[in-house]
């Protein structure tokens, strides 16, 4: 008896042991994936190569301009934003338009978090911000919870995966949606692509909201959140050359903001006259930065969750 208990005990204990093994593969698998970071570019390294090679002649890009609480102005750029409050109890929604015209389409850059591009890299929009010294600032696509889709930021190529239906900046200030898998980087940089956004989905063309949008999945891996139904939600459209307007809805707050579907975030774009708009990363990361401060309430508790990029003007 006493040899056939130890026989069954080293079992037991073998199948624990590779139990425990396995789970903490799975764990690190986990971790690998959504927590520790993988760095590919140190943008750092290289703006200090760069950096060491300019001479102290160049002259300040300083600006005269005028601002509020909730505007900017300055011969090259016009900034104004609008919280916008509809309904009311429970059905309450609350949203920021910000409404920018730029002289220079280049003055809408995109910057990293921690300046560096890679996965699982995060950062508040607030600090990144702060660090690139800019006035205004959105959450951008988290490309770093993905490793697929076409990044191109500020005119380089960072990434070169497609995957679904992107968004383009271009340096004549206009802003055109497009399919990742049927259009190449080195065309979209050919024909002057400044930054790529790869989320979405779009949400108008030529002025009209899109059908089908209610049923777009962007991700459908592990640990993605949906963006269907009702949402926080982050969006740019363009009205004509070099004038934008950013939307950032609050949500998930009963009594202040419930959130919009994708349907009702096309129709704020459309009320404020885009022709082409588009749905980026939303829910908590959600969030509009101005002259120091986070304009809107991210889940209306007034904290921002850590994101891997910005859109921002400085």
């Amino acid at each position: 008896m006493k040899k056939k208990f130890s026989k069954r005990k080293k079992i037991i204990i073998s199948v624990i042991s590779v139990f425990i093994l396995a789970l903490g593969i799975i764990a690190y698998a986990a971790a690998d994936r959504f927590l520790i970071e993988h760095i590919d570019i140190d943008l750092n390294s290289y703006s200090s190569a760069v950096d060491s090679t300019v001479t102290d002649t160049a002259e300040s890009s300083d600006e005269t301009y005028t601002a509020t609480d909730m505007s900017y102005e300055s011969d090259s750029k016009i900034i104004n934003i609008t919280k916008v409050v509809t309904g009311s109890g429970s059905s309450q929604n609350t949203y920021f338009v910000a409404d920018v015209t730029l002289s220079d389409a280049t003055d809408l850059q995109s910057a990293f978090a921690k300046n560096k591009f890679g996965t699982n890299i995060t950062e508040y929009v607030s600090a990144i911000a702060k660090d690139n010294d800019a006035i205004f600032a959105i959450n951008g696509d988290y490309y770093g919870f993905r490793d697929n889709g076409v990044i191109i930021r500020n005119g380089v190529l960072y990434r070169d995966s497609p995957a679904r239906e992107g968004l383009a900046f271009y340096t004549d200030g206009t802003m055109a949606v497009y399919d990742e898998e049927k259009i190449s980087s080195k065309q979209l940089l050919a024909d002057g692509v400044w930054n790529t956004l790869s989320f979405g989905p779009a949400l108008l063309s030529d002025g009209k909201i899109i059908s089908g949008i209610e049923d777009v999945e962007v991700d459908t891996n592990f640990g993605n959140h949906s963006i269907q139904g009702i949402q926080p939600r982050t969006g740019v459209g363009i009205v004509s050359e070099n004038h934008f307007m950013f939307v950032v809805v609050d949500g998930r707050s009963s009594g202040y903001s419930l959130g919009v579907t994708m349907t009702g975030f096309a129709q704020i774009f459309k009320d404020l006259g885009c022709t082409t708009a588009y749905n980026i990363d939303g829910g908590g990361s959600s969030e509009m930065y101005f002259m120091g401060k986070v304009i809107n309430n991210p889940l209306g508790k007034g904290k921002e969750r850590a994101t891997s990029d910005i859109l921002f003007i400085s």
